[in-house]
Parts: structure tokens; sequence; C-alpha cells
């Protein structure tokens, strides 16, 4: 890949700014781009990057800003409502496509183009952050060791204080419920449906299901049809999250969605400096065969929004290894990609019989 010839588009989000800056710490000189000019060029200035100024309501001008680009890395959620618009300009213009998103439909529409995005010789590769990437390796890690396996949990905690675009997500997926999936098909469930005590690496913590990326991207990659996935919270707001399911129809009311985004505007500020370099993410990860088989392991990341800038560089850098078509983290480098990401720590497997 040759030099600026990726785009970082958000770049003036929480995440696309810890990208940006992390691609100049490594010595790339990506391209920075967005919405709103004042900011991106600002950002542009400080960094000494190239600004591109673009808004995705305007198919033609996406398309425009896409000239002379290799790949893009898109990071302007809620990834729901930006990412067809930048997946279908890629497409066009013949861009690979990367991005950091969560959210179990938007994979399950970009997989969706699979053959569209090997017939245009690209590379669509959704969810190059956190927390698929690790938890798509730990899947794939469990797969290779207990090939039978029928059922796959995952889950993890150390998330700490959210930025705007991760809360605004968050409200969003609320107003949907929960999901898990069950024989190979997403199934709709309550939210907070399933509770358990996970062994987390450094102590057990309670978990609740929440509908993370992984309910797509580890179906994909291990072909397991039973997958659940938590993350550990607060009992109370375990508690909160059952309430939440009595008033879901309201949340997905315009009037109620606009609300909550205006008050996460000046609520929802990110994690500051010292969370981002001193905080840990653990995951954990569980699968079992017909025969009551298991096997578990552990794995412990740098904090999750910067393990993102982390991964998302990662990905960027050697996306020139990967064929045509739309893929996973770990399907396009393999489950033990994650242990060359700077600060992540790998535990050992343990197999256990029921």
């Amino acid at each position: 890949m040759s030099v600026p010839d990726f785009m970082i588009y958000g770049a003036t989000g929480f995440s696309g700014e810890l990208v940006a800056r992390e691609a100049v710490r490594r010595g790339l000189r990506p391209l920075v781009a967005g919405r709103r000019a004042d900011a991106v060029t600002s950002l542009a200035e400080e960094l000494g990057l190239e600004p591109r100024v673009f808004s995705l309501d305007d198919p033609v001008a996406v398309r425009s800003g896409l000239e002379g680009i290799h790949s893009v890395l898109h990071c302007a959620g809620p990834f729901l409502l930006t990412s067809k618009q930048m997946v279908d300009a890629c497409l066009d213009r013949g861009v690979n496509y990367l991005d950091i998103t969560g959210e179990v439909s938007v994979f399950e529409s970009i997989f969706s183009l699979h053959e569209r995005a090997v017939e245009k010789k690209i590379i669509l590769m959704p969810g190059v952050g956190f927390d698929v990437i690790p938890t798509d390796c730990l899947a794939g890690r469990l797969k290779e060791a207990l090939p039978d396996a029928t059922e796959l949990e995952l889950a993890f905690t150390g998330l700490g204080t959210v930025s705007r675009g991760t809360m605004r997500t968050m409200v969003m997926g609320c107003s949907h419920g929960g999901w898990i999936r069950r024989n190979g098909r997403l199934e709709s469930v309550p939210l907070g449906w399933k509770t358990r005590r996970i062994p987390f690496a450094d102590r057990d913590r309670d978990a609740v299901t929440l509908p993370w990326g992984d309910l797509s991207t580890a179906y994909r990659s291990t072909g397991i049809g039973n997958i659940r996935t938590y993350a550990a919270l607060p009992k109370g707001t375990i508690r909160g999250l059952r309430r939440l399911e009595r008033l879901r129809g309201l949340l997905a009311w315009g009037p109620i969605q606009g609300f909550l985004s205006r008050a996460i505007g000046w609520k929802s500020r990110g994690p500051k400096d010292r969370e981002l370099l001193e905080g840990r993410c653990h995951l954990w990860g569980e699968v079992t065969n017909r025969s009551g088989e298991k096997v578990f392991g552990h794995l412990s990341t740098p904090d999750g929004y910067r393990f993102t800038a982390l991964g998302a560089i990662a990905a960027l850098t050697r996306i020139d290894s990967v064929q045509p078509g739309a893929w996973t983290p770990a399907q396009a480098f393999g489950a033990e990609w994650v242990e060359s990401i700077e600060g992540v720590e790998v535990g050992a497997l343990t197999r256990s019989v029921e």
C-alpha cells in the first residue's frame, strides 16, 4: 500500500481520531475525512495529513471522495445508518472497505455481499476493532481445539467510559431487543434474557446476554450454530436492562431516539487518556460439543478504544494479503493474528468434560 492511499472516514469522532493518531505514530500518512469541514481541517493540520470533506448523504460526493483511495476505514457510526452508503461507493469504485462496527445487522448485510466483493476484486471487512477482533480470534482458537463444537459462548468485561458514538449505537440497539444464534439462525430474545457467572482470568463476574457482533462474525468464522454473547455488568444494570425491555417499543419511537441522542451528546465523552493507557479488557470463551466436552480460554487486551486503534491499523497494513470477498478478521488473518497486536495477552486453553 502506497502513502497516502487509505482514508479514515469519521476521523474526528472519538475512535476515528484515535485511529488517525495511531497511524501517525506508526509513520503512516492516511487521508482524514468526514462531513464537518472545520473539524476535519483542524485535525489534518495538527497531524500534518491531507483532509477530505464530504457527506454520506450525497452518493455522488462519496464516490468522488474515494478518488485515488486503495482502502477506507469507516469510523462514522451508528453503522446501521452509515455503512451502506460507504459500502456501495466502495463497490462502485473498487475500494477496500473496513469498519469498526459491532452491530449484528451491519455484519449480516455486509457478509451478504461476498460474491459482489469477489466480482469487484475488493475486500469487505467489518469489525476491525473491539470487540470483534479479539472475540473472533478467540472463537477461532476454541473451534480449532474442539472441531465438533456445537455451542459457543463469549463474554467480555472492562469496557469502561464509553464515547458518544458507542452510546448512540447502544441506545439504537436497545430498541431492537436482544439476539442469540440458535441452530444457525438469529433469534430475538428479551433484553437481559440470560445471566451467568463468568470465570474471567482475574475473577468471576456476573454477565448478561447482549447482542454483540460475534453473533454474526463468530458464526461465519467457526460455523458453530448456537452462540450466546455476554457482557459483565453490575447487577443493578442488569435489572435495569430487564425493566427497559418493557419500554422497548417506546425506544424505537423517533422523538425518543432524538431526545436520547441529544442527551448523550453532552453526557458521554469517552475515556480519559489515563483510562486509554491503563485500562484492560478481559475476554472469555467456551465451546461445547454434543458429548458434553468443553474447551474454554481467556484473552486480555488494552482498553477497548485503544485496542480498536491498534487493531484497525494492524488490519489496514495487512489488507493486501487478503483475497477479495467479505471476511471476518479471523477468516482473513487467522485465529492467532490477535496475538501479534500490541498489549494482547492470550491464556492457555483448558479442556473439561461434564
